[in-house]
């Protein structure tokens, strides 16, 4: 039994380390705070119990003292524990008082350091905590003692100290904080910066001097910088092209972390709202194991998804099987799905639509069967088996998947109605979102991966807002950077 208390770091998820995340995908139990972002929660195990214990300035549902009993408690039961605490949980976060409280019950326990955001919050806003020859040191002290009683932060010794001065949890005592470091020498002109939620697509930074800062409205969490450092401006978070955007994200779970992943790149906030699931066909993937037994009989194989791709290849086994056959893969998304079965797709049209490859597939000649075998969803549009058919060849169609709707909660529910865009990879991602939430749910702004979806968007009676030019995961990024960008 084991409890580690792990550092989720200041709230940009990629900032958790690879140890932590490690344990998060091995977590029995995951105790967290509310300065943990949530997407991190997603690592652990669906079968793990979740406890939140977070704190908000003046509530505190769980004292400190019944968070160290919970934690003996669920570590005595022989349990995985991960305490994800923000940040570093040894820099102001009391986790001290957690490890002391688990020593003395006897139960082992480790310590995963986190990045603090005394540090990356900083880096975040474009501000180096130090900087050769004007700030080569930096102090880092916590605002969260009242500095107008007798306490252990001795305000104007830090003022005479000199260099960067890095203050946590302090918005509530601004006002006499900034009154003793001006008591103790610091110039009321010393460049200044607040920073909320740094490190998140929320982040907001304040540029002000010691003089002025509390004349801003600063709200909590925050970073508080004071120092030479502050009046730079290496601004390069906020500047990202989807900063502060919030997009909502359909895709199935399984297939949505390559968009997600993206989206957070580029300083969006996703919001994933998954109204779909892929599973198997009705019967199992029985008739796509028979179909592909007697691949032999068939000239092509059309795999028109990356989701029939998965189950072709799953089906088969071995991609030798598909020797006797050519295979066309309906867009590059497909084809990097076989490709990654070790199946080279021989045909995939340039746009990415059923009709292109209708268009790009050749006639049968005298030396072929004359027959396709067609691996796609139960639900697809007729164009594809009824245009080769057109052009001579005998089709066969085999479900290789279906979609099934998925429940949408009322907190995924309340996150879209703050949503800037939203995102649609599919025409059963527009249906059941219309489905699930409604038309006057959607947010303001809808952009679709082809021309399919959009079609079925507006049948829906949405307004599309832009199509991606390429038909794509990278296609779809582009449509909406050109068209909710900050440059817009």
């Amino acid at each position: 039994m084991t409890v580690y208390l792990v550092g989720a770091g200041p709230g940009d998820p990629g900032l958790l380390t690879v140890r932590g995340a490690e344990l998060l995908a091995r977590a029995e139990v995951v105790v967290y705070d509310r300065l943990s972002a949530p997407s991190l929660l997603e690592l652990a195990p669906p079968t793990a119990e979740l406890i939140d214990v977070g704190k908000t300035p003046g509530r505190a549902t769980w004292s400190q003292a019944a968070i160290c009993a919970l934690l003996v408690d669920r570590g005595m039961t022989g349990a995985l524990v991960v305490r994800l605490k923000g940040g570093d949980p040894f820099v102001f976060a009391r986790g001290g008082e957690e490890a002391q409280a688990l020593l003395d019950a006897g139960v082992p326990f480790e310590v995963v350091p986190g990045v603090s955001s005394a540090i990356a919050v900083p880096a975040y806003a474009g501000i180096p905590v130090t900087m050769r020859y004007s700030s080569t040191s930096f102090t880092v002290v916590t605002g969260h003692e009242d500095p107008s009683k007798a306490s252990e932060v001795d305000w104007e010794a830090v003022a005479r100290v000199g260099g960067t001065i890095v203050i946590l949890m302090g918005v509530a005592r601004l006002g006499a904080i900034v009154d003793r470091l001006l008591a103790g020498g610091v110039p009321g002109d010393t460049p200044a910066a607040a920073i909320r939620w740094g490190t998140r697509p929320d982040q907001h930074t304040v540029r002000a001097t010691l003089a002025t800062l509390t004349e801003h409205r600063l709200e909590p969490p925050a970073t508080i910088v004071v120092g030479a450092v502050a009046g730079l401006d290496l601004t390069w978070f906020e500047r990202r092209p989807l900063f502060g955007r919030r997009i909502v994200v359909t895709r199935a779970r399984r297939q949505s972390p390559a968009l997600v992943t993206r989206l957070r790149e580029l300083g969006a906030e996703p919001i994933e709202v998954p109204v779909i699931d892929v599973v198997d066909p009705e019967d199992g993937g029985r008739a796509l194991r028979a179909a592909l037994a007697r691949i032999a009989e068939y000239d092509w194989l059309v795999v028109t998804s990356p989701n029939g791709a998965a189950r072709v290849l799953a089906a088969v086994r071995d991609a030798r099987v598909l020797a006797p056959v050519r295979v066309a893969a309906l867009g590059p998304g497909t084809a990097e799905a076989l490709r990654e079965g070790n199946v080279v797709a021989d045909l995939v049209p340039e746009q990415f639509v059923a009709e292109a490859l209708v268009d790009a597939f050749p006639r049968p000649t005298s030396d072929d069967h004359g027959r396709v075998l067609i691996a796609r969803a139960a639900v697809a549009r007729a164009v594809l088996p009824e245009g080769l058919a057109a052009r001579g060849w005998s089709v066969d169609v085999v479900e290789a998947y279906r979609t099934v709707a998925i429940p949408v909660d009322d907190t995924r529910r309340a996150e879209v109605a703050t949503a800037d865009a939203i995102t649609f990879t599919s025409s059963s991602t527009v249906e059941r979102f219309v489905e699930a939430l409604g038309v006057d749910a959607v947010p303001p702004m809808v952009v679709c991966i082809g021309p399919v979806t959009a079609a079925t968007a507006r049948a829906c009676g949405l307004r599309v807002d832009a199509v991606a030019s390429e038909h794509s995961i990278d296609g779809l990024v582009e449509a909406l950077v050109y068209h909710a960008g900050r440059g817009r």
